[in-house]
């Protein structure tokens, strides 16, 4: 595929490492052991492996966001340097110590205990417009995660808009379970909403993924709900579902599969390649990621995106 390169996309988001435990045939109860038979550490959080994602496919990002000055934050930032991020935004605070996740996980779902540390720590005045200015798309995920953040986020996407910015928003889950209406009333300053469809269910209040949609359309947000191993949907340009299959692959750990799937989304939204189109790609970028443990190890360039859609029509 051939194209412009368009301005880059700034993640604004959170910071933490996974240790990611794969192959558990069950989840512990307290007083009991279960063995994995798999172990990785690496790079985490939803807005690390989905800007690490859009920089394996070639994007350039920037990345804002707070880790403490400590080991994990060090090897964080290392990761993202790596990557060929530009981590300029990034700040090493004293006093803070980096979010942790631990992941159980198969081939198909997980379970996370997640340390939030300085995962919350990010604000909207962290990312001035100077900042915002050297980007053209601005792509928050982790919305129930990031407190600072949240009260700011409108704001924030007022004013990514106001400099020609396009933005995303990927919900994440809510720990609490409270959901609330605070996120729908957002979502008219998102061009890109990215849920699952147990998150599309709680925001919404809707029973099916499809319902979801229907509930969130305001007219300006495209909402892509991601479906797992069933794929993913949207609704189309005259208001019908739009269906995408998942792409069968031998997958070892869907840790990260859904913020890959957004870095394989928006990369081809953003050439505004159609729709369907543009589904493909996320569908492709979250199965590919699943072929080894972790939500980086397996991330893919254009030209393997290209040669598992060449074998679908």
């Amino acid at each position: 595929m051939t194209a412009a390169q368009p301005k880059p996309v700034l993640v604004a988001g959170e910071i933490n490492a996974d240790l990611v435990f794969s192959g558990c045939a069950a989840l512990p109860a307290f007083g009991r052991e279960v063995l994995a038979q798999g172990f990785q550490q690496g790079p985490g959080s939803s807005s690390m492996i989905c800007a690490m994602g859009l920089a394996r496919l070639g994007e350039a990002v920037l990345f804002a966001g707070v880790a403490g000055q400590d080991g994990w934050g060090g090897y964080c930032l290392a990761a993202l340097r790596e990557a060929g991020i530009d981590v300029d935004a990034v700040q090493l605070r004293p006093g803070l110590r980096t979010g942790l996740t631990v992941a159980l996980s198969a081939a198909h779902d997980r379970a996370l205990v997640t340390y939030p540390g300085a995962i919350a720590a990010l604000r909207a005045d962290d990312v001035p417009d100077a900042l915002l200015a050297r980007a053209g798309h601005l792509h928050v995920s982790s919305y129930y995660l990031q407190d600072a953040l949240r009260p700011g986020l409108r704001s924030l996407f007022e004013r990514a808009h106001a400099l020609r910015l396009t933005t995303s928003l990927d919900p994440g889950f809510d720990p609490q379970e409270w959901w609330g209406e605070a996120l729908v009333e957002l979502l008219p300053q998102v061009d890109v909403f990215l849920p699952n469809a147990v998150e599309a269910c709680a925001i919404s209040g809707a029973p099916t993924p499809e319902t979801a949609l229907e509930a969130f359309a305001n007219g300006r947000t495209r909402t892509v709900i991601k479906r797992g191993g069933e794929g993913c949907l949207t609704l189309d340009d005259d208001g019908r579902t739009l269906a995408m299959p998942a792409f069968a692959v031998d997958a070892l750990d869907s840790t990260g599969a859904g913020d890959s799937f957004d870095a394989g989304f928006l990369y081809a939204w953003r050439r505004s390649l159609p729709l369907r189109d543009c589904l493909r790609w996320g569908a492709a970028c979250g199965a590919l990621s699943t072929r080894g443990i972790g939500g980086t190890a397996t991330q893919v360039g254009v030209a393997d995106v290209e040669r598992l859609l060449a074998g679908r029509a």
